[in-house]
């Protein structure tokens, strides 16, 4: 195990030989433990929780599971291993050594990455500050502080970067990320879909299932910067971030599985009338969550994407790894786009590729996320019952890029606004179908127990049985 510092912030970066920095860092910290007090987890900060936290970045061994209280989780920096002699892949500096320090013509561009990457974080953690009030067993009331604790351990990543790098103007955006708040008035979050708020668990579901699985797409392009040292944190968090992945999708899996055990033992196949969520409100809900989280790309044609790209910056996702990429400089080609004529058709056009780069990018994201709901197709295939889930057109409910301000049904259609007005409570959550998944959110924290509308796990955490008291309760 490689050995790390002992100071006050656990780290593998050799902080003590820096002590401006280290000072620094220290003067944020009790900033960031205060946050974490007032907008973190609410209602389970005595509690002893079964957490995994990271002590090292070697894949055998880089988690340690205990025990532990949240406040006082070992936050810490970790950036994978440097690899000796990596040069740029991609862009217009394709070839050359990446950058151990900020270029300065590219240090407006870097701060604006990392600042963007890093609001997310704590965001998260905001938007899902009540949870566990509802938590449906103690199992994902465990997962549910896992993915919070190290949401807070990437924005540490991030602040890292900004303290190290970009001095007084890094420091300020740091103190800036404790400041804005999810779905403050005056001060909310940078990206639109870390202010909306997640008022359930099948909410959170889809949010880990897709806005975390964006999230996985993004820092797996900027794994592959030229600027190393944001390369190399990012690599690390892609560690941690499989388990946010693994709770989304398995979460809504354990949903259908439910829903469907439930259809088949009644004839009527009216799954409410015991409890449970019905598949047309699942797929509200996916519709919901899955076009919210590809406005998270940005633009389709963005001449920012084409610049970061250009750079060096920010690549395609495994840009160095992925045999699809035989031409990693991106000048001659061009991509199909579809997107919305002057007529409100849908029509083909093209855009050079290194403007194409965000939709290049949330591309790879759909066919993953495809590939996950034909997963739990799978199951209800399985049981007999004909309904499928199914992902909305890229059309559907955007905010963002070429089909902003769009109507169309999730199968793409355009619709005129009195057509999609009469349709939205088929295509979206209602009021009616939000209060219904809100009278389900009753709490059980009882060991081994779980609620009526979502299956049991398969299997616990690290090794251990699924009922094992994951979260024990102070007041208990």
């Amino acid at each position: 195990m490689a050995s790390f510092s002992l100071d006050r912030i656990p780290n593998n970066v050799d902080l003590s030989s820096d002590p401006r920095l280290q000072k620094a860092l220290e003067l944020w910290q009790p900033n960031f433990a205060r946050w974490w007090q007032e907008m973190g987890p609410s209602g389970f900060q005595q509690d002893h929780i079964y957490l995994r936290t990271a002590v090292d970045v070697a894949p055998g061994g880089w988690a340690h599971f205990d025990f532990v209280r949240m406040p006082e989780y070992r936050w810490g920096i970790f950036l994978a291993p440097s690899q000796r002699d990596r040069v740029i892949g991609f862009g217009d500096n394709l070839g050359r050594p990446v950058w151990n320090e900020v270029p300065g013509e590219l240090r407006k561009e870097l701060r604006r990455i990392i600042v963007t990457q890093g609001d997310t974080e704590p965001a998260s953690v905001e938007q899902q500050r009540q949870l566990g009030q509802t938590a449906p067993s103690l199992y994902d009331l465990r997962n549910l502080f896992q993915v919070n604790v190290e949401e807070g351990r990437h924005l540490w990543a991030m602040v890292y970067l900004l303290h190290r790098y970009f001095g007084r103007d890094g420091r300020e955006e740091a103190e800036e990320m404790l400041v804005r708040h999810s779905g403050d008035a005056d001060t909310p979050r940078l990206l639109e879909a870390f202010n909306k708020p997640i008022a359930s668990w099948l909410d959170f579901f889809c949010f880990a299932m897709f806005a975390d699985r964006d999230g996985k797409y993004q820092l797996a392009a900027l794994a592959e910067s030229g600027f190393d040292p944001l390369a190399r944190s990012t690599q690390f968090m892609l560690t941690e971030e499989a388990h946010h992945l693994f709770v989304g999708e398995t979460g809504i899996g354990r949903i259908v599985e439910r829903t469907a055990e439930l259809m088949v033992q009644d004839p009527s196949e009216d799954v409410t009338r015991c409890g449970g969520i019905p598949l047309d409100m699942i797929q509200r809900y996916v519709n919901e969550w899955f076009s919210t989280s590809l406005d998270l790309f940005g633009g389709e044609d963005s001449s920012n994407a084409a610049r970061y790209f250009a750079a060096g910056l920010k690549g395609r996702y495994r840009e160095c790894s992925d045999a699809r990429y035989d031409d990693h400089v991106a000048l001659e080609s061009a991509y199909r786009l579809c997107a919305p004529g002057a007529d409100g058709a849908l029509h083909e056009m093209q855009i050079p590729m290194r403007r194409a780069m965000n939709a290049i990018l949330r591309d790879s994201y759909a066919d993953e996320c495809r590939r996950a709901v034909e997963r739990w197709n799978v199951h209800l295939r399985g049981r007999g019952i004909g309904f499928t889930l199914r992902l909305p057109s890229l059309a559907f409910n955007r905010r963002q890029g070429v089909f902003a301000g769009m109507l169309a049904t999730p199968a793409g259609q355009p619709l005129v606004a009195a057509e999609f007005d009469r349709a939205r409570d088929e295509f979206l959550p209602s009021s009616r179908d939000r209060a219904y998944v809100a009278s389900l959110m009753v709490p059980v924290y009882e060991p081994g127990k779980i609620a009526g509308w979502i299956a049991p796990p398969r299997k616990g955490i690290n090794g251990k049985p699924p009922e094992l008291e994951y979260v024990r309760r102070a007041s208990a």
